[in-house]
């Protein structure tokens, strides 16, 4: 009996350490701001994993045709030969956050120095390309930690989760991404998104219809930040 409540405890405890990294939302570890609480119909697009050469021109393209403004979390290696599009993004008046410069499966695992230069080094990047200054960071895979969240703090980030994952990731049919997003609309709503993914740019255009269809204006994050 007492080895059983011993492994149903080790369990629970388990399970709750899994949720405290893997639940952006949970803010067990790091508070991460994932929707902002107001009564308005509006709503923030986020994409990560960026900057891509084949795919974030033409997601750019479809914002612009809208007249709607995004937050893109840029990883670090990606942005040397992808400069352009950096400064598009400002000239466009999207905002840019930090995503990493690794962007490692191993991040998580990171010392705390390791994780600090490996962040700051991301910011230096983006700060040379824009000449604006990032303080928007957004983890990898939205895993969080006590090394990660003593990280931010060190580093003065504002941490940014979101409250409807797409899954696009997952290469879902864009109905299924569409009807998730619908379900989990609320006011002030962060959607997470991909502009690397083929196809983006078509997925994009139908959110953005749905967003109007239900009413939803998109602002830029610092809206909902403010």
């Amino acid at each position: 009996m007492i080895i059983v409540c011993l492994a149903l405890a080790s369990l629970l405890i388990l399970s709750f350490l899994v949720y405290a990294s893997y639940s952006i939302q949970s803010g067990i570890y790091l508070r991460s701001f994932c929707r902002k609480r107001t009564t308005e119909k509006i709503v923030a697009l986020t994409f990560d994993d960026g900057p891509d050469s084949i795919q974030t021109p033409k997601v750019l393209r479809i914002l612009q045709e809208y007249q709607t403004t995004a937050c893109f979390f840029c990883i670090g290696h990606k942005i040397k030969g992808n400069e352009m599009l950096l400064q598009q993004m400002i000239a466009e008046a999207h905002m840019i956050g930090n995503h990493s410069y690794s962007h490692s499966g191993l991040f998580p695992l990171y010392s705390l120095s390791k994780m600090k230069k490996d962040l700051q080094t991301c910011q230096c990047e983006l700060e040379r390309v824009t000449s604006q200054p990032m303080t928007l960071f957004r983890p990898p895979f939205g895993v969080t930690n006590p090394t990660i969240a003593k990280a931010v703090r060190q580093l003065g980030y504002t941490s940014i989760g979101w409250n409807i994952r797409s899954l696009d990731t997952q290469q879902l049919a864009s109905d299924k991404i569409l009807d998730r997003i619908r379900k989990g609309l609320k006011p002030g709503s962060i959607i997470l998104l991909h502009d690397r993914m083929p196809g983006s740019e078509l997925l994009v255009k139908q959110i953005l219809d749905v967003l109007k269809e239900q009413g939803y204006t998109v602002v830029r994050l610092d809206k909902l930040l403010a």
